[in-house]
């Protein structure tokens, strides 16, 4: 009993350190989000109540949400209903936060879906054929470019796109999520996978026509991103001395890079993976808005708009959740997959 417990007590400290770091993640976002729809200008109860609202119908409007309290009794309800579960009811669709969330945010996880998968395929042939042929004319034309697509801003990348691609070239549709012309059950709020559970191809065809700009326009940035750390570790692994052996055996290049160059450089990627996933949804909501995708930043939008306070908290917070989510399960993907990173985390918890 007592080695079976000193086996799993090592992981479970380091499963609580990170639970620890990502509950005062998420308190500090409440707290500065709180305090910068706070500072917006305008009366929150004036907005819920209506531009023809009385001052008397203002003033119960203030009393019924709360708002005649000190600003940090707000804040402590706030925080007391968010561990409750409760986001609050939005002013502008009086409907629970959690609800509406909970009904566009679908729609712009397929989005980042698609874009990581995007990116990584741009990323990963890439990276290997540079890796393989260092310096090579391939090799600087994809570091051109990786170092081009890093710099431009996704909005600005989508703009470029939609203009060229959709607008002068009419390859692809040029906003919205479907066309009119399907008629898709409504599952899942993913215009791709409600198509493919109702045995709709050609639905499924037209979403994913729909999807391909938004998603090309994210996926050049972050694919940049990930090119280059792989390049780098694949660089740096394929001129390691554990890979001195295994070319005296007279292994071929293709069975070094893919048997072991390649599995132990994907671990930096997964981790900029983890890292870069709040900024692809950050960055997914400027491309929804640009392609009038209906996700969270048309939710948001509109939410700052209408001032909307518990609409723009629980939707921040909502994303924020699943962001430290995902970093703590590319922690332990890292952990199972990685025997170095696992035994520098165990031995850090063990101290």
């Amino acid at each position: 009993m007592k080695t079976l417990a000193s086996k799993w007590m090592p992981g479970l400290a380091f499963l609580a350190r990170r639970l620890g770091m990502t509950a005062l993640t998420l308190l500090g976002l409440v707290t500065l989000v709180f305090a910068m729809v706070k500072a917006i200008p305008g009366d929150e109860a004036q907005v819920a109540a209506g531009p023809e609202a009385s001052p008397a119908q203002v003033e119960a409007v203030r009393q019924r949400m709360g708002l005649d309290a000190p600003i940090i009794v707000q804040y402590g309800r706030f925080v007391g209903r968010v561990l409750q579960g409760e986001l609050g009811t939005s002013i502008s669709t009086l409907q629970p936060v959690r609800d509406d969330v909970l009904n566009v945010f679908p729609a712009t996880l397929e989005l980042v879906v698609v874009t990581l998968v995007l990116s990584l395929l741009l990323a990963v042939p890439a990276a290997v054929a540079a890796a393989t042929w260092r310096d090579s004319a391939f090799d600087r034309a994809c570091r051109v470019s990786a170092v081009a697509a890093g710099g431009m801003p996704t909005f600005w990348l989508a703009l470029l796109a939609q203009y060229v691609l959709a607008s002068r070239w009419g390859l692809l549709p040029i906003s919205g999520q479907q066309s009119l012309d399907f008629t898709v059950p409504v599952r899942t709020q993913m215009p791709m996978v409600d198509a493919l559970l109702a045995g709709n191809i050609a639905a499924f065809a037209d979403a994913t026509r729909h999807i391909v700009l938004p998603a090309l326009s994210l996926a050049a940035f972050f694919g940049a991103q990930f090119f280059r750390t792989l390049r780098a570790s694949l660089i740096a692994i394929l001129e390691s001395d554990f890979i001195v052996p295994v070319r005296a055996k007279g292994a071929s290049f293709t069975r070094i890079m893919l048997r072991h160059a390649l599995p132990n450089s994907i671990g930096p990627t997964v981790t900029l993976v983890g890292v870069l996933l709040g900024m692809m949804i950050g960055s997914s909501v400027l491309v929804e808005s640009v392609f009038g995708r209906q996700g969270v930043g048309a939710y948001l939008t509109n939410a700052v708009e209408q001032k909307d306070t518990y609409a723009v908290l629980g939707a921040v917070l909502f994303v924020g959740t699943a962001v430290c989510i995902s970093n703590v399960l590319v922690d332990l993907l890292l952990l199972a997959v990685d025997p170095r990173i696992r035994a520098a985390q165990l031995q850090g918890s063990k101290r």
